[in-house]
This record gives C-alpha cells, sequence and structure tokens, in this order.
C-alpha cells in the first residue's frame, strides 16, 4: 500500500467515529427537541453535516485509491447513513491499514513475495 493510499484510509478512519457519534447526538437531539424546550438540532445539524460531507469526500478519494469494488465501497458508505455504522467503519478500516501494514513489512523482508 503506497503512502496516498494509506492517507486516504486514515482519513475516512479518522472522521467515520466522530461522524457517528454526532449522528447519535442528532439523534438525541430530535428526541429533546419534542419533549422539551431544549433545541439544539439547528447546531447539531449543522455540525453532523458537515462530518458527512467530510465522510462523503474521504469515501469518494479512499474508494479511487484503495481500489475498492463497488460492493466494498457500497458497504462503507451504507455505514454512513446507519447511527452506529460510523464505529464499525473506523473499526473495519483500522483492521484493514494494519493488515496492510504486515503484509509491506513481510514483502520488504521477502518473505512473502506477492
Amino acid at each position: 500500500m503506497d503512502i496516498k493510499t494509506a492517507t486516504a484510509l486514515r482519513r475516512l478512519r479518522l472522521v467515520s467515529a466522530p461522524e457517528a457519534v454526532s449522528f447519535l447526538l442528532l439523534l438525541v437531539c430530535s428526541v429533546l427537541k419534542r419533549t422539551t424546550d431544549f433545541n439544539a438540532v439547528p447546531v447539531m445539524g449543522a455540525v453532523h453535516g458537515v462530518l458527512f460531507v467530510l465522510y462523503a469526500i474521504f469515501w469518494v478519494f479512499a474508494w479511487y485509491r484503495a481500489r475498492w469494488s463497488f460492493g466494498i465501497a457500497a458497504f462503507y458508505f451504507v455505514l454512513s447513513v446507519l447511527p452506529t455504522g460510523g464505529f464499525f467503519a473506523e473499526r473495519k478500516l483500522k483492521r484493514e491499514a494494519e493488515e496492510a501494514v504486515v503484509a509491506s513489512r513481510a514483502f520488504s523482508e521477502g518473505v512473502v513475495n506477492a
């Protein structure tokens, strides 16, 4: 894995958990808006919107750089629209990056001829 691919995956991984947290907070704010006088939906909506747009941009870059199949790319996009999907995306991307590092080290040491 080259540095640009690793960077694209890292950016996507780093924005996925905050995006999931903002989605959950937006849901909580929506419930509070309807049950109390507390209305933070405009603020949380804007925060979540910015994080979602960042996720979508980084998702496109990661799809391009990592050369994912349509199914893998769709999987990561679906995770972005689920309330806790960003946490799963972050974990899976972290695992993928760790496996790439191990494979790269094995290749550079001549252990693997892939």
